[in-house]
């Protein structure tokens, strides 16, 4: 380089030049190495309040185990009755109590279960009761596949990361007497039981009992295998247990205080309720410990396997750089330019978070337990499980078409081996136990709107075979009760079901014009006809008094007295569930014309829509009226006031603050709402692979598809965003590969088959 900077008179032209070259090439090659990637903008900490059931925990992409704090120790013991959606997640912002690290959790549900086998380094006098062993906690940091705090009470440095199967967390103690603990007795719902065995002086195994997802089917708990090695071997270790009532010793052991009992070295297994291991070190000066922990839904063999084959002789730094570069490659999907720090902080915390769940079932050898009997099976590709159809139907699964047809097509695939291990299509299905949670019969759109989108390979005959079952079969039926009303007078009443017979209908509907269009593409032209007809029976329920949804009792007549607000805020009500009138009317997007003409023609409709808005009825929280926004582009000349309410709502709701969901992610699907309204493209109705437009956020969004499924290796997305005068924001003009593009729809067809879609604002 002095060679070439310093060059001799008769060549100084030439070597100046070349020096400039080389001087700029290393300063483009820094640059390039310290500028952002996707993955530098993902703030875990985002949904960790106001009920998003996130949690900042380190997780590989589609993980079986996540390594997250555990501040909602307690919560198991309240009532029911009261608010629980707080305790729905391990980790809530607000709080500052940890009680350890759980490593069997979920992400953005709404309902409490797992938050297992619990981790806790503590120094100082060994203490098994989590209420005393319990610390504040700061320094928090967390990023995609890491999360690291200081706890207050012991000064110990916590960081941990993860791979697929395993949970991997570094503990930096001071010097003196240190303790890591593992308890089994607290998690997020009332189910107990386990067993744990120290299996030598770096490694314990164990079991503990899942499976009581909203409290529901608490019988049907079903086994977590771990095993869990320590970095360097224990000076002492021992299990603890807690009972309900004493009955005298059991074998030797070394304490009783009324409530635990202590065994030490010698007592190597304990069984029951509220236990735990502890493994204590005397260290003479500040040690790091580093602890693996596997898990697996089908053995303690099989989670050690996961453990060794996953992490190896690897360091957890290894790991977590590992773990780091796989969310960057899935991130890198997507590239945006344009925008603030914060809307590419927000973006991509939402495409994080829809690559949360579903999440993988399948041991490393390929096993997994089956759908209702729990056996073992074996699968070549991945099985994935928690699958939330209710939320994630509307907007999460066509997202995974679009970026990650590959893993789309495993779900699907895990749908219909769930068919084929139960008879039936999962409904709200977690680790192959079914929770019939929420209503309707969500699996067969996902199938048909999949297929229609150009992913083929899968068994679509089984598909429609079984999206059909659940269609026509009238006795003991799990996916459409009350089945029998639906078919006979085309709704439910508000004696077939407690609550939501408008809303289940609805739902029924949706999934019948799913059939419908998948008959269509099959050329079944007796199916489909049957079920269009079928997928339009919500309009009896229209009732023109109020313009709106209404519920009929079983003889035909209107269900009275009817409040349109009732419903709202969670509150029970025969029509509909989570929801009111308002917030579910318009959820028809796949016959909007023909709620237009109900409601009196275009205008009406406009006016009704509006309130929905203004009288604060709009629920972003929820998933019934996600859709709203975007059912002014159907309506020639009010395509403006779509551009109008997703903007606002983008603002409103979603923010780069614990805080900043709308409420419970829903396994993704309100990121995903996020996602595609940031991108300017929305899936105006399930099963009809079409998109609404509407004004992106940035001015350049980059989509790298996948070659497998689109013959197209990218598509952009384009517009002036950025250029903020006036407040530009509504769309002037859309042009697909240069021709101009007069209408504010696109098919998913010929958006995957151009390169660019050009939206000009303003």
């Amino acid at each position: 380089m002095k060679k070439f900077c310093f060059p001799k008179e008769n060549h100084l032209k030439n070597q100046v030049n070349y020096c400039y070259f080389i001087l700029i090439a290393v300063v483009f090659m820094v640059n390039k190495s310290y500028a952002q990637q996707p993955v530098d903008y993902v703030n875990p900490f985002i949904g960790t309040s106001n009920y998003g059931a996130t949690n900042p925990g380190a997780i590989a992409p589609r993980g079986m185990v996540s390594v997250s704090p555990f501040n909602v120790a307690g919560a198991p013991n309240l009532p029911h009755e009261k608010d629980s959606r707080w305790l729905s997640n391990p980790y809530v912002h607000e709080n500052t109590f940890l009680t350890g690290f759980s490593h069997v959790n979920l992400s953005g549900v709404g309902c409490p279960d797992l938050g297992i086998i619990l981790t806790m380094p503590t120094t100082g006098k060994l203490e098994t009761d989590y209420l005393k062993y319990g610390s504040t906690y700061s320094n928090e940091v967390s990023k995609a596949g890491y999360y690291s705090n200081t706890i207050d009470k012991y000064n110990v440095k916590v960081e941990t990361t993860a791979s697929t199967r395993t949970g991997i967390s570094k503990y930096h103690f001071p010097a003196g007497q240190s303790n890591i603990l593992i308890n089994l007795g607290v998690g997020l719902t009332n189910e107990e039981g386990g067993m744990l065995k120290i299996v030598s002086d770096t490694e314990v195994e164990g079991i503990r009992n899942v499976g009581s997802f909203c409290y529901y089917k608490p019988e049907e708990a079903y086994p977590v295998y771990f095993v869990a090695k320590f970095s360097k071997p224990a000076d002492e270790t021992g299990v603890w247990k807690k009972p309900k009532k004493y009955n005298g010793l059991e074998g030797q052991w070394m304490g009783y205080n009324g409530k635990t009992r202590l065994y030490k070295n010698y007592r190597r297994e304990v069984l029951g309720d509220s236990i735990g291991s502890y493994f204590t070190y005397n260290f003479k000066k500040p040690t790091t410990v580093e602890v693996k922990i596997g898990v697996s839904y089908i053995s303690i063999e099989n989670a050690r396997e996961n453990l060794e084959k996953e992490t190896q002789n690897l360091s957890f730094d290894e790991i977590n750089k590992n773990t780091n570069s796989q969310w960057n490659k899935l991130l890198s999907k997507i590239e945006v330019e344009g925008g603030t720090k914060d809307d590419k902080t927000i973006f991509y915390t939402a495409l994080y978070h829809t690559l949360i769940h579903p999440n993988t079932l399948n041991d490393y050898n390929g096993e997994y337990p089956s759908m209702a009997k729990r056996e073992t099976k074996t699968t070549q590709g991945t099985r994935f499980t928690v699958f939330s159809l209710w939320d994630t139907y509307r907007s999460l699964h066509s997202l995974m078409s679009l970026i990650y047809p590959k893993q789309q097509s495993d779900m699907v695939k895990s749908m219909l081996n769930i068919y084929d291990e139960s008879g039936w299509l999962p409904k709200w299905e977690l680790n192959a136990t079914e929770t019939t949670t929420m209503v309707g019969d969500p699996a067969g759109i996902i199938l048909a709107d999949t297929y229609l989108r150009g992913i083929k390979d899968f068994d679509i005959e089984k598909a429609y075979e079984a999206m059909r079952k659940s269609a026509i079969q009238l006795e003991n039926n799990p996916l459409r009760p009350g089945i029998k009303d639906y078919l006979e007078k085309g709704y439910l009443t508000t004696t077939t079901t407690k609550s939501g017979s408008v809303s289940t209908t609805q739902e029924y509907n949706i999934t019948d014009f799913a059939i419908a269009q998948l008959a269509k593409e099959l050329g079944k032209t007796e199916d489909y006809k049957e079920f269009t007809k079928r997928s339009t029976s919500y309009r009896d329920l229209f009732d023109r008094e109020f313009n709106l949804l209404r519920p009929k009792n079983h003889d035909g007549s209107w269900f009275a007295p009817f409040n349109p607000n009732t419903g709202a805020n969670f509150e029970k009500n025969l029509g509909f569930i989570e929801g009111n009138s308002w917030q579910y009317t318009f959820m028809v997007s796949h016959d909007v014309k023909a709620l237009m003409k109900l409601m009196g023609g275009k205008k009406p409709f406009v006016n009704q829509l509006d309130k929905v808005f203004d009288n604060k009825q709009y629920d972003m929280a929820n998933e019934p009226d996600i859709i709203y926004p975007y059912l002014y582009n159907y309506v020639k000349g009010y395509e403006w006031k779509t551009q109008d309410r997703v903007s606002s709502l983008i603002k409103e709701y979603f923010t780069n603050k614990p805080a900043g969901l709308p409420g419970n992610d829903d396994t993704g699907t309100m990121s995903a709402w996020l996602i595609y309204s940031m991108m300017g493209i929305y899936p105006s109705s399930p099963a009809e692979p079409l998109y609404a437009i509407t004004s992106p956020v940035f001015d350049k969004v980059t989509i790298h598809l996948d070659s497998r499924y689109y013959k197209n290796n990218t598509l952009v997305i384009t517009s002036n965003a950025s250029e903020n005068e006036n407040n530009k924001k509504h769309i002037k003009s859309i042009y697909m590969n240069g021709r101009r593009h007069r209408s504010y729809f696109i098919s998913h067809d010929k958006l995957v088959k151009g390169n660019t879609l050009k939206i000009i604002l303003k």
